[in-house]
């Protein structure tokens, strides 16, 4: 049977990836060309193309997604191969675009949160575990087994966070305030630049009182903001696992709340702090994109790898030069690139100022994370949820479940190790099975696993790049935590594929493996996204545009670099 269905998965996997590739013949003339097939690349060139600028999308890779991409990487299994959860999707993208109708579709999660103890059950009865979802009154049943207190403080955090969340919706929306536009040049052009303040006052109008209460949990540590909360250790844990995932940093350090706002600020049609399984896999959000793209008019090319950005005699932009030596022309050139990508390996040498070339240097592109995808043949059976007799999913299984999060101190000696350069010896696990909601994904009785660990350095002690050998190290202890939670784990194992961060960076193309396309710390945010003064999408080279996640909003917020850009070229070509 698992055969079979593996034959017939590899057949629809090619009519997809066949899809994806343009039915027409690659021009050598287009209005703009954006580098790079990501989410961001394809939200841009829908928008480029609805505003009647005539786009071609050139992608290296053989499928469409960038980072959020579907791959049936082990026969018969279909995996989220990097991005493994829908949320911030701006829901004006999803409207415009009309993603629904272009076949996206996603399962709804909730409960949401699972955190299993690693404990002896007491009385005979199994180890606690910590199962949060939409519904306020059981979260709150669920907390109190910890804590009464944290029970009766969750809702007024809840409502705390969202308040401080929502506020800062318009600055996701909007490029950066134009500090050039408003400081420099013409009365007019500064007048107009006043625009770009609005959404920053929106934000400010909106966050009123609080203002100083964003402002602290932006800079400070958030174990400082949760200690004030909270005071049981298992709740804390989980609630930080959601402000230092995909980030070189502890719940210790300053500046680690900002990212825990992108868990209450999420939306999925319309449920707001939602997040979702992608039916077929996170390509089918990105294939969407796509679908809308080309209804619009938009020429989507896979395989078609760009080699350099073209730059004429006045130093602009002209179009792009494809490993195969052939050039495409056109008026703009964006680039869903990393910006060390885009500038230190695409911009010829000498087209960028020295400054701005060193500094695109020092952009900070570390990452924790390594990336296991998982085939197994049946459901993990949880010591603290046992599995029903019938074997069908627990609510629990929908979950992400959050392994190693007993305390904090677990979360802060694993990130202890990898300073080191030692991958966590109890790492940080983030587990999510999407084929309990999505049947596409594995053959019948089977399931995909996705585990999100942390904290794995790039470069291992003494700088020595990663081996097999570690790569089967770090895997092996994963699943040896993993079986002490689910005994009978390791030996439901049908396949596996490790990614460690020079693979994400090798295949998906991000820089030092960091899923954000930069750090998401308080200094290459907002207005130092992805460097001071170039904020704004634009590069020293005229006609260059950013519209990747290292720009403004950045990595997690999905579609908006993608928009931000669209809207700050098309306003430049009605300039010229």
């Amino acid at each position: 049977m698992a055969t079979a269905a593996c034959k017939g998965r590899v057949r629809q996997a090619a009519v997809i990836v066949a899809r994806a590739c343009h039915t027409a013949a690659l021009k050598t003339q287009y209005d703009a060309v954006v580098i790079g097939g990501g989410h961001n690349g394809l939200v841009a060139a829908a928008y480029l193309q609805k505003g009647g600028v005539n786009t071609a999308v050139l992608e290296r890779r053989h499928v469409l997604g960038g980072a959020a991409v579907s791959e049936e990487i082990i026969p018969g299994f279909h995996f989220s191969r990097a991005s493994y959860l829908l949320s911030l999707l701006r829901p004006h993208i999803y409207r415009d675009l009309e993603l629904k109708k272009h076949g996206l579709k996603v399962y709804m999660r909730n409960p949401y949160s699972f955190t299993p103890m690693l404990e002896e059950g007491v009385g005979g009865h199994p180890p606690r575990s910590l199962l949060l979802g939409s519904d306020l009154e059981k979260n709150m049943l669920e907390i109190g087994k910890f804590s009464e207190n944290d029970a009766k403080a969750y809702p007024a955090f809840q409502t705390h966070l969202e308040k401080l969340a929502s506020a800062i919706h318009p600055l996701l929306d909007a490029p950066p305030v134009d500090i050039p536009g408003v400081t420099q040049g013409p009365l007019r052009r500064r007048m107009a630049a006043l625009k770009s303040i609005r959404p920053l006052i929106k934000c400010g109008l909106k966050l009123g009182k609080n203002i100083p209460d964003f402002y602290e949990l932006i800079t400070a540590p958030i174990l400082k903001i949760l200690n004030r909360w909270f005071e049981s250790e298992p709740l804390r844990a989980t609630l930080a696992t959601d402000a230092v995932i995909g980030a070189m940093t502890s719940p210790s350090n300053p500046g680690s709340g900002y990212v825990l706002l992108h868990h209450v600020m999420g939306e999925v049609e319309k449920e707001k702090g939602a997040w979702g399984y992608v039916e077929g896999g996170m390509g089918g959000v990105s294939q969407s994109i796509a679908n809308s793209a080309r209804a619009h008019g938009a020429a989507i090319f896979t395989e078609h790898e760009v080699e350099q950005v073209l730059i004429g005699p006045d130093g602009s932009a002209k179009g792009v030069v494809l490993k195969d030596g052939s050039e495409v022309h056109s008026k703009v050139v964006l680039s869903n690139a990393t910006a060390y990508t885009t500038f230190k390996r695409l911009s010829p040498e000498g087209s960028l100022p020295p400054e701005f070339a060193k500094a695109v240097s020092q952009i900070d592109y570390t990452s924790p994370v390594t990336k296991i995808n998982v085939a197994v043949n049946r459901l993990p059976n949880f010591l603290a949820a046992p599995n029903t007799a019938d074997g069908k999913p627990g609510p629990h299984h929908q979950c992400s479940i959050h392994l190693n999060c007993e305390s904090v101190e677990v979360l802060e000696a694993a990130y202890r190790d990898a300073k080191l350069g030692h991958p966590s010896t109890r790492p940080m696990l983030e587990m999510c099975i999407p084929s309990v909601l999505d049947p596409t994904l594995a053959p019948p009785g089977c399931h995909v696993i996705s585990v999100f660990t942390q904290f794995t350095p790039y470069w291992l002690e003494g700088g020595r790049p990663w081996t097999e050998e570690d790569r089967e190290k770090f895997t092996n202890s994963v699943f040896d935590w993993i079986e002490s939670y689910a005994p009978g784990f390791k030996s439901s194992i049908v396949g596996k594929e490790v990614l460690a961060p020079p693979d994400l960076e090798r295949i998906f193309g991000l820089t030092g493996g960091n899923i954000f396309h930069g750090a998401m710390s308080l200094d290459q945010l907002y207005l130092a996204r992805p460097l001071p003064a170039f904020s704004d999408y634009r590069s020293p080279i005229k006609g260059l545009y950013l519209c990747g996640s290292g720009c403004h909003p950045g990595g997690g917020v999905m579609g908006s670099s993608g928009w931000n850009a669209a809207m700050t070229v098309l306003a430049d070509l009605r300039r010229r």
